[in-house]
């Protein structure tokens, strides 16, 4: 399964898609090849590993954690819309709010959003430590260091939780980690995923989800 980059590669590892699902990951690529050719939204070497590289890891969230219905997500720094749109996609009842600093991309957000009819997402052109609503978790993909990016958003967590794990931040990233955490690890317990658990392709083995919440 990990020797092609295809909308299968995503069946192969979520088989309970049904045929909405199935059309929008199929025509997410073609999207972004397309938006890709007039502005920087993924990275150009990235473009022939589309699904896995950026489709199949925003997903290894959905492999930690079934959300619950109404649940509410914050996607910080989204750029081109990952983890958050792929997730969107596949958590259909579950709300999303992707942000980012840079208009262009989140404009890119918007047109793929309309294109696809997908209506549990909302967008803003916005810092993180600007938003004052509340979310039950917050996701992001290795925006910056843990120390700079907990403070952001401590504030959006709500305290109230309704999935089987406390609200906290779920985040992606890649690397040696022990570091980065035991420079959060006064104020937040950590647990650390290894994506390579969830797909074989040899992508994800140095890639982990982190889970945070409060002590």
């Amino acid at each position: 399964m990990k020797q092609f980059d295809s909308i299968k590669i995503i069946q192969f590892y979520f088989p309970n898609l049904d045929k909405n699902q199935i059309y929008q990951f199929e025509i997410l690529k073609d999207l972004y090849l397309d938006w890709n050719s007039k502005i920087n939204v993924i990275s150009r070497k990235d473009t022939e590993n589309f699904y896995t590289r950026h489709v199949l890891h925003s997903m290894s969230i959905a492999k930690f954690i079934d959300f619950k219905k109404n649940t509410k997500i914050l996607d910080v720094g989204t750029g081109g819309g990952f983890p958050g749109l792929p997730l969107a996609i596949y958590f259909k009842n579950t709300s999303f709010t992707l942000i980012d600093s840079i208009g262009k991309k989140i404009r890119v957000v918007d047109q793929i959003v309309e294109e696809l009819e997908i209506k549990n997402v909302k967008s803003k052109i916005e810092r993180a430590e600007n938003i004052s609503e509340k979310f039950d978790f917050i996701v992001s993909r290795a925006v910056t260091q843990l120390e700079k990016f907990c403070p952001w958003i401590e504030q959006n967590i709500a305290k109230s939780n309704k999935n089987e794990i406390q609200n906290g931040i779920i985040y992606l990233k890649g690397g040696d980690l022990k570091e980065e955490i035991q420079k959060v690890s006064k104020k937040y317990n950590c647990k650390i995923k290894k994506i390579i658990n969830y797909y074989e392709d040899s992508f994800f083995k140095n890639k982990a989800i982190l889970y945070l919440h409060k002590k």
